[in-house]
């Protein structure tokens, strides 16, 4: 039996952790539960009575968590800017740690961790779900078996619709600190999946973003005054984004992994003095929501890269061309949010010279499209054995997800291609 310390008591950690080991990986024990917000503990322990007994701690009380309870390990899970003190604590403690992507908001966070690493008896690792998907493992073997030869480009366009993209607008996210950026909170599940697909490093990154639909200037904005929450907003009947999944009844209940539904209309029952539903053009937001960006690897595959976070729909689109052939993939998300009639996803194989195949996937059910539930039987119960490639990431692949998502920002503001190694051995250390 392994011992877990949970450092981060968030919905993700709620719901994609403590909740499999109480039930499935019944074998592995929560031996105590750490976060700045006490309210965080009373949720946690009212939805899972069986955690009724289980010690608390507080951020600070790290050191004497880890000599009371002595746990094996720890799973981070709270806000992208605590990370990297939690997982550098269980380093010096030489605890294997597992961590939600992002590992850590920086490149500079990310190389410390690698080092602290080298210097421990403990491990990273870092959650990437979306390698675990059906169709990105059936792309990943079709790479390995040759299909395509060497890889020369990956055309990869991820589209956010406007109730997913809209609520990082509302949350913590909008603030850089504490997110990184949705070059970095989000776009880093797309840069790893590419690296791992590609078993290579990126090198350099150019890039152009820009803030387009939230914010003050937002098109959309039914009236420039900040400060406003959707549960008492008194213009949201003129507000597009909040009208397109509400209607004026809040009857309508709409689905999404990352936005609880008892956590809006001003319901903070889990959280102490924050809210999930500010004003999606509230004058303080400084991220951007829309990117364009071109990726040289070290192998010489190029990657063109866009995400936009205010779509009609969500999914993405995926080429990857290589000297013997090429793949084509379109995926829709939730499609209760998609308002049309849609194809159901296949992987398209062009040979450079040939007939083309069309491959239709066995899918798994679970979140991120099957993926989360093979990530926690591998995280619990080892790798499977009738699988000859690796999947569950460390920290270096951890690491490189996040420096591209920096360069792509840090390209944004300077305007000029960014090394990648420039930013692990930060050489560049000054956040403009």
């Amino acid at each position: 039996m392994k011992k877990y310390a949970i450092c981060g008591v968030s919905n993700r950690a709620l719901g994609m952790f403590i909740k499999p080991m109480l039930t499935t990986f019944s074998d592995h024990k929560i031996v105590s539960l750490l976060d700045h917000d006490e309210a965080r503990f009373d949720a946690c322990k009212k939805r899972f009575p069986t955690l009724a007994m289980t010690p608390v701690y507080f951020p600070e009380e790290f050191q004497m968590m880890v000599e009371r309870e002595k746990p094996d390990a720890v799973i981070v899970a709270g806000r992208d800017d605590t990370h990297v003190d939690y997982i550098m604590k269980a380093l010096e403690n030489n605890l294997d740690v597992v961590t939600e992507k992002p590992m850590v908001t920086t490149a500079e966070d990310a190389r410390k961790v690698m080092e602290a690493e080298k210097n421990s008896e403990g491990s990273v690792k870092v959650t990437f779900n979306y390698r675990y998907n059906p169709y990105h493992r059936k792309i990943k073997e079709m790479i390995l078996d040759g299909k395509l030869g060497r890889i020369t480009s990956v055309d990869l366009n991820w589209y956010i619709d406007t109730y997913h993209g809209a609520s990082y607008f509302k949350r913590w996210n909008r603030y850089r600190e504490r997110s990184g950026g949705l070059s970095i909170h989000k776009s880093t599940h797309h840069f790893d999946l590419v690296n791992w697909w590609l078993n290579d490093v990126p090198e350099e990154v150019f890039a152009y973003g820009s803030l387009h639909y939230y914010g003050e200037e937002g098109e959309w904005n039914p009236l420039r005054e900040s400060g406003r929450y959707c549960g008492t907003c008194h213009v949201k009947d003129r507000c597009h984004y909040y009208q397109r999944w509400n209607n004026r009844s809040e009857s309508r209940t709409v689905h999404d992994d990352h936005l609880q539904q008892d956590m809006m209309n001003g319901n903070q029952a889990m959280y102490t003095n924050y809210r999930p539903d500010a004003c999606i053009f509230d004058d303080d937001i400084e991220i951007e929501d829309t990117y364009a960006a071109t990726i040289k690897y070290k192998k010489g595959a190029l990657l063109s890269y866009s995400i936009n976070f205010s779509l009609p729909y969500e999914g993405y689109r995926l080429a990857i061309n290589g000297t013997k052939g090429r793949i084509e993939t379109m995926e829709y998300h939730e499609p209760s949010r998609i308002p049309f009639q849609f194809p159901k996803q296949k992987i398209d194989y062009f040979p450079l010279f040939g007939a083309k195949e069309s491959i239709e996937v066995v899918e798994t059910e679970g979140g991120h499209g099957g993926g989360d539930p093979l990530l926690l039987e591998e995280l619990f119960l080892g790798r499977d054995p009738l699988r000859n490639y690796d999947i569950l990431a460390g920290t270096e692949a951890g690491a490189y997800s996040i420096a591209v998502g920096e360069g792509v920002w840090r390209s944004v503001q300077e305007k000029r291609p960014i090394s990648i190694e420039s930013l692990l051995n930060c050489k560049e250390k000054s956040r403009k």
